[in-house]
């Protein structure tokens, strides 16, 4: 007997949301009626012009800036029926975050960086290691444990950076230009870390970027222009200019 397709699942959804900012003539129009979703498995590039609103939407679809119309749905949660406790313990359980700059606490070493956001969220500190040394290993850094960040070289934070993120087991991930602030060699190389992972994982992942080349290795494109959002499958044009 054959297997059935299955669709894959929607881990998060938009519909028609909109955001700007002020009020009358200082008003700013950044999200104009966006719609979209990304499903599990799936690691999608957001690109535009700078200011273009990437990063507000980044900030809307982890729930850390509201929307002023429209519909997110966070792993088939509504969040506009949430309360803010609610919406808190969503963006710890079910969001994971990785910035440009990795945001790691400087006077913790790797392992513990990625500890303490699981002890924040009721895990066990044995099983938080435990975890902490499976996600290292999976970044490639078991040997680099007990160093602190500034110890680090730039591609070994952002991967931690990238643990860290992992640590709660997530279903969505969410990246705004993580690989901006490293040199186009190291930059590859922890976006391949990312991309296995997602994939191995089924994560629904989000990854804002004016890297074309690293956006025409993810599985399509959402662009970003003028508050409007448009969708390309596959490869980004090399002729596409968003700088």
């Amino acid at each position: 007997m054959s297997e059935v397709a299955r669709t894959p699942t929607p881990i998060l959804r938009l519909q028609n949301v909109k955001r700007g900012f002020g009020s009358g003539a200082t008003r700013i129009e950044v999200i104009l009626g966006a719609s979209m979703e990304v499903s599990a498995g799936e690691m999608v590039a957001l690109i535009g012009p700078s200011g273009s609103g990437k990063s507000t939407l980044l900030q809307i679809c982890g729930l850390l800036e509201p929307a002023e119309a429209g519909k997110i749905e966070i792993a088939g949660h509504d969040a506009g029926a949430m309360s803010d406790g609610e919406r808190t313990a969503v963006r710890r359980s079910t969001i994971g975050f990785v910035y440009q700059y990795h945001h790691l606490l400087p006077e913790f070493s790797a392992l513990e960086n990625i500890v303490i956001p699981q002890m924040i969220a009721g895990t066990r500190r044995r099983a938080a290691e435990a975890r902490a040394h499976e996600l290292l290993a999976q970044v490639g850094l078991s040997q680099r444990e007990r160093h602190r960040p500034a110890e680090l070289s730039g591609g070994e934070q952002q991967r931690v950076a990238i643990a860290r993120a992992l640590a709660n087991r997530p279903a969505l991930l969410l990246a705004d230009e993580p690989t901006g602030n490293l040199d186009p060699h190291t930059a590859g190389d922890v976006f391949a870390v990312l991309a296995k992972l997602v994939h191995e994982l089924g994560l629904a992942a989000l990854i804002a970027t004016h890297n074309l080349d690293l956006a025409g290795r993810m599985d399509r494109t959402i662009t970003i222009r003028n508050g409007e959002l448009g969708h390309i499958a596959g490869t980004v044009s090399s002729r596409a200019s968003f700088t």
